[in-house]
């Protein structure tokens, strides 16, 4: 058990230094290219932090475990909303761009209510919920729409910027990120591991984990980067970070999963879909009705809040 332990504060730490290192190198990169730091955010950091969810939802579609990947997607976005910006939110205010606000968000809104017809073919079509390889190509043809969006806002700030550039060499810049990629990459990965393995020790079902160890676990990455970049002001990577990793992880991570393997949905899963639906709909009035579009103390205190009543109904509905 104290190995385990510490070999857990080994793999935490570092995916602490990959995110310091992956924060610093977008930052850099992001001002070097004249890329602004939220479209940083929304791709290269956002792909990054997806990068834990990614291998965990592959491995298990290649096992024919649904109900991990599904959990581990919904869980991870569930988690990314309402833990890591409440946390951030709590160390600093965080100012929401218009962007964010009118483009991004609805955005990954647009995601989830697509996963949700997709999820009800017993409603639609009077089949089993599964979301087919059909679907998948469909999510990934959505994902390729949002990087061609997030690729042209790139360059169309890139021609109108006259912001300075950083006299630091873009090969420094992006053996930051390849470093920190790898740090979050292993990191994660091994935090999850030793956390399931302590689970499954308990006695706790696989779509449990799912939803907590191996949600939280994965989402280690994005809670990382963003805590880091809130305490760093760097406000744009933390939300862009966030939002660009929930639209990853519907589009793009399940998009490939259902394509490997089509996905059952049980239908005690549909309820966390339209939880996760909600809890981005929350944010989205948070944003709107804070201070300057910003969330501030009492929106953190709100999305925490719920979280911890999303963790008491998933331990009741385990219970059951």
């Amino acid at each position: 058990m104290i190995l385990s332990l510490l070999g857990f504060l080994f793999s935490l730490a570092i995916l602490l230094a990959g995110a310091d290192l992956l924060v610093r190198g977008a930052a850099l990169t992001a001002q070097k290219l004249g890329i602004p730091p939220l479209v940083a955010g929304l791709t290269i950091v956002a792909f990054g932090t997806s990068a834990p969810e990614l291998v965990v939802n592959v491995f298990s579609a290649l096992k024919g475990n649904s109900e991990i990947a599904l959990s581990n997607i919904l869980g991870s976005n569930i988690a990314n909303i309402l833990l890591v910006l409440g946390l951030s939110a709590s160390l600093s205010r965080l100012k929401i761009q218009e962007n964010t606000i009118w483009k991004d968000i609805p955005f990954a809104l647009l995601s989830l209510l697509i996963l949700l017809a997709m999820s009800h073919d017993k409603y639609l079509d009077k089949t089993e919920d599964t979301l087919s390889r059909t679907d998948g190509l469909s999510l990934i043809g959505f994902f390729t729409i949002f990087v061609y969006y997030s690729v042209s806002l790139a360059r169309r700030e890139f021609f109108s910027s006259s912001r300075g550039r950083v006299d630091s060499p873009l090969l420094i810049s992006l053996s930051f990120l390849l470093i920190g990629l790898l740090g979050l990459f292993w990191g994660g990965d091994s935090v999850v591991d030793q956390a399931v393995e302590l689970a499954r020790k308990a006695g706790i079902s696989e779509t449990f984990i799912g939803f907590t160890a191996v949600a939280v676990g994965t989402s280690l990455p994005e809670l990382a980067t963003s805590v880091v970049a809130a305490l760093r002001q760097q406000a744009d990577i933390a939300v862009g970070n966030v939002i660009g990793s929930n639209i990853f992880n519907v589009f793009w991570i399940l998009g490939i999963t259902s394509v490997i393997q089509p996905l059952r949905v049980p239908p005690h899963i549909q309820s966390d879909i339209w939880f996760c639906l909600a809890s981005t709909f929350v944010l989205f009035l948070v944003v709107l009705t804070g201070r300057r579009d910003q969330i501030g103390p009492k929106g953190a205190l709100l999305l925490l809040f719920l979280y911890v009543g999303y963790l008491v109904y998933l331990f009741w509905r385990e219970a059951l």
